[in-house]
């Protein structure tokens, strides 16, 4: 049987780059990997590394070029490149436009892009105000049909109290369900 073509979003939440591209490094066993990254996530140099550094790694655990435009994240719609789409690290931000049809990012046009064939679109959330202003957008996509999340929940309810964070150890059992059209459970008690 073919490998599924997984459409894998990084958006940026930098602290969380190294679990998440753990993550990337076991699936590029089990899928195609289609990297897809945000302006931010493929041009800022932050404490958490060099956007060059991050490129590279990803390409070379991909074996392909990182898509980092609007127009090159455009086809993968039409052109049936993607059976399943993942966004992780997804910042309230990207949520944002997620959930209000906002199509300025690589990231949120290749979710759109995906999405007209129907297919599931996976949310790990990684954000501050998750239990606050992002709250809203949270719930509104876990009403939309075809988004399913990672599990989630609070990462320091005393320093950070709205803060939520998606246990990125979950993203292969998640995605195994969204193949399904299942929701595992989304959130953390």
């Amino acid at each position: 049987m073919d490998q599924l073509k997984l459409g894998f979003c990084m958006t940026g939440s930098f602290c969380t780059f190294e679990p998440v591209l753990q993550q990337m490094e076991k699936l590029s066993h089990s899928y195609q990997i289609i990297p897809i990254l945000s302006y931010h996530a493929a041009s800022l140099d932050t404490r958490f590394g060099k956007a060059a550094d991050h490129i590279k790694r990803i390409e070379e655990i991909c074996s392909r070029k990182v898509i980092c435009t609007i127009p090159e994240a455009e086809p993968i719609g039409p052109k049936k490149m993607t059976d399943l789409m993942l966004v992780a690290p997804c910042t309230g931000n990207t949520m944002a436009k997620l959930a209000n049809s906002i199509v300025d990012t690589p990231v949120t046009m290749a979710v759109k892009s995906h999405l007209r064939n129907g297919n599931p679109v996976v949310i790990a959330v990684s954000t501050n105000d998750g239990l606050s202003g992002s709250g809203q957008n949270i719930g509104k996509l876990q009403n939309l049909r075809n988004y399913y999340f990672v599990p989630y929940g609070q990462d320091n309810f005393k320093g950070k109290p709205s803060s939520l964070v998606a246990d990125f150890s979950m993203i292969e059992e998640t995605l195994k369900y969204a193949t399904h059209h299942l929701q595992i459970q989304p959130m953390f008690f």
